[in-house]
């Protein structure tokens, strides 16, 4: 079985439709010891075919589209925060005190990319707000990793220690994650199926009059909205103005986009929610777990207030085990899984050549929302798709033999599937979107506005026309 395979089984597809993919395999992309071409070259291609099912069913088109799969176009997406430029200028991916440091006995990796995660950790190490890297590598090295770990935690930052996959593998969480579906489906009423307006002309956008909130951020959860506003939806994002964005990552990932923002302990803001949600076919939430369920936000609850909805939960660690409430990134969940061991050693630990696990939970998440919408259409019913990036990283790391496929032909640099376009934050270079299958979108329709500034409403007509 190939990891396409795998992908399209964990969503629930008819794998008599996996023949329909076609694939561009090209040496040399994402090269790493373990198999992320591969498991990017799934999750890519089990989103496109998605797409390509649900889009086929609402035009009524007798054959499924052909799916095609291009390492180069996967490999460029995946390096997607990499690639963009503003006005020429690179973005800045990484603070100064988001790295590896050395502990007394061990590595512990932070991340502290937004202010208030910088604040956290430098609180919880004892330190002033304008410590110097050199002063917060000192405070480290005098803690074990795992003691680094816990007191960050506890402070509400984010700090992981190195352990190498067999100690991932011996840890409650590791083992609590190993034993999930890759993808959690879950129907949770007998809502009627809602109908389906037809859809007709050229590009074919399978998500035609779909209105998305989008209640993400970093790059899991705005990957799978984003791919969705490829595909036609009206994604309107909501941020929370006390946890304002990084610009270079709203540049990067809210391309397609509506972006707004709301206070939901406003109860002004909170109206104009609940009338959102009122019309919405599609929530996406990318918080770590139950930190939404205060406001009325578990999939439970937004089902009872609008039934046939489809909710699509993102989390690091899974909504599970002793980690489940815990925030975290990919790059935290690669040093915890072992996966920064693999890649380098335990003297000198080493990272993936992407942010894969980011990247493929996104286009995986996309995946589980259409394919829940095209089984919605058939039998009814709300919707919840739950997805974690460690259990991604167990996917990656499961030790099984892969087909990598024989290279078909040269992969001679990203430029092919790089393209500009101005817009109110500047002149973009982006990278464009993998998921592809004949008489679909190449690109998306809009680029970035500024973050927060678009009205908290919906753009689009409904999905029932």
């Amino acid at each position: 079985m190939t990891d396409t395979d795998v992908a399209w089984a964990a969503l629930g597809g008819d794998p008599g439709l996996v023949p329909r993919i076609s694939t561009v395999v090209r040496e040399g992309v994402l090269s790493s010891r373990l198999p992320v071409r591969e498991v990017a070259r799934a999750c890519v291609g089990a989103c496109a075919l998605a797409a390509a099912e649900w889009g086929a069913r609402r035009a009524g088109l007798p054959d499924l589209p052909e799916v095609r799969v291009d390492d180069g176009v996967v490999a460029t997406a995946f390096h997607s925060e990499r690639h963009l430029r503003v006005d020429g200028r690179e973005p800045v991916n990484f603070a100064p005190l988001s790295r590896f440091w050395r502990a007394a006995d061990g590595w512990v990796r932070t991340h502290a990319n937004y202010p208030h995660h910088r604040a956290r950790l430098l609180g919880a190490l004892g330190l002033a707000a304008d410590a110097s890297v050199e002063t917060v590598a000192a405070a480290l090295a005098e803690r074990s990793a795992v003691e680094a770990e816990e007191s960050v935690y506890a402070a509400g930052g984010l700090a992981v220690a190195l352990r190498t996959p067999k100690e991932w593998a011996a840890h409650e969480q590791g083992r609590t994650v190993a034993v999930q579906p890759l993808v959690g489906r879950e129907r949770l009423d007998k809502a009627p199926a809602r109908p389906l307006a037809p859809l007709s002309g050229e590009p074919l956008l399978p998500a035609a009059g779909l209105r998305v909130l989008d209640l993400t951020r970093v790059i899991a959860g705005p990957v799978a909205t984003r791919t969705l506003a490829l595909l036609g939806a009206d994604v309107l994002r909501i941020d929370s103005p006390r946890l304002p964005e990084l610009p270079d990552q709203h540049a990067d990932l809210d391309i397609g986009k509506r972006s707004a923002v709301l206070d939901l302990a406003a109860p002004a803001d909170r109206r104009t929610f609940e009338e959102l949600l009122a019309e919405a076919d599609v929530v996406v939430t990318g918080y770590r777990p139950g930190a939404l369920d205060g406001f009325g936000l578990a999939p439970e609850q937004l089902a009872e207030r609008r039934p046939g909805l489809v909710v699509a939960q993102l989390s690091a660690w899974g909504a599970y085990g002793p980690w489940g409430g815990r925030r975290g990134f990919d790059s935290l969940v690669q040093v915890a899984t072992g996966i920064a061991v693999t890649e380098g050693s335990v003297e000198q630990p080493g990272a993936l050549p992407a942010q894969a696990l980011d990247h493929g939970t996104g286009y995986l998440l996309a995946a589980a929302v259409l394919r829940s919408l095209t089984e919605q259409s058939e039998e009814g019913g709300s919707r919840v798709v739950r997805l974690a990036l460690a259990r991604t990283a167990a996917w990656l790391t499961d030790g099984a033999a892969r087909d990598a496929g024989r290279a078909q032909t040269a992969y001679e640099g990203a430029d092919p599937w790089l393209t500009e376009t101005d817009s109110v934050l500047g002149r973009l270079r982006y990278a464009l979107p993998p998921v592809r299958f004949a008489g679909g979108p190449v690109d998306w329709a809009r680029p970035p506005g500024r973050w927060g500034q678009d009205p908290a409403r919906w753009a689009q007509v409904p999905l029932g026309g």
